[in-house]
């Protein structure tokens, strides 16, 4: 799933600890889930309007849950609101359906002063092999010059739109083609998908410039 393969690059795979800001990592979450309905033909975007074309439960009880929502609330539509609702416990989520699958499991770490640490993370090699995967394959995708299938062009447009680029390209810094090819990838999605991924990108910017103030 998409949200889940961003949720692996956006995370330490031995840490578990996220790469970056908060709100970046859950406006990134929340864009892949919506991302997700999009590419099920459950939903589309219309200049920054989030329009529902399938009212049928898609078979993911995440996905399902998102389109029960955005059923629920037909009078709330702009996109950008919907990313700033759904950011809020979007890593929660997409977490606990990692969990389900095996990918990630559930750590408590003890803090200083008494206080405990909650994270879901790969907690055997297996796993974090798995999770650093993720980068590895878009980066040797890009690296070898590959046509990426529309859901892995979609995982990269994110990727930029959030500022992970330099960890999944960490290193392969000696293929700057790379870096000039990735605009026109991303202009290359159908247009609901390449409005997700300028929307992201604007709304993290908003959302860490609040935060610097």
């Amino acid at each position: 799933m998409l949200a889940d393969q961003y949720y692996l690059i956006a995370h330490e795979d031995r840490t578990g600890r996220s790469r970056l800001h908060p709100r970046a990592t859950g406006l990134g979450l929340a864009a892949a889930l919506l991302a997700e309905l999009v590419l099920e033909g459950r939903i589309g975007v219309n200049d920054g309007d989030l329009l529902v074309l399938d009212r049928r439960p898609p078979r993911d009880a995440l996905n399902h849950d998102i389109l029960d929502l955005l059923n629920a609330q037909p009078q709330y539509r702009d996109m950008r609101t919907w990313l700033a609702f759904l950011s809020q416990d979007a890593g929660l989520r997409v977490a606990e359906r990692l969990m389900r699958v095996g990918a990630v499991e559930l750590v408590t770490r003890r803090r200083m002063l008494g206080s405990t640490q909650t994270l879901y993370m790969p907690n055997t090699a297996r796993q974090r092999n798995a999770a650093a995967w993720a980068s590895t394959r878009v980066a040797n995708m890009l690296v070898r010059g590959l046509d990426l299938n529309l859901p892995d062009r979609m995982l990269v447009g994110l990727v930029v739109a959030t500022g992970l680029t330099r960890h999944v390209m960490y290193g392969f810094e000696n293929y700057p083609h790379i870096y000039h090819a990735l605009p026109s990838m991303i202009a290359s999605l159908p247009s609901d998908l390449r409005e997700i991924v300028e929307c992201t990108e604007s709304s993290v910017g908003s959302a860490l410039t609040v935060g610097r103030r």
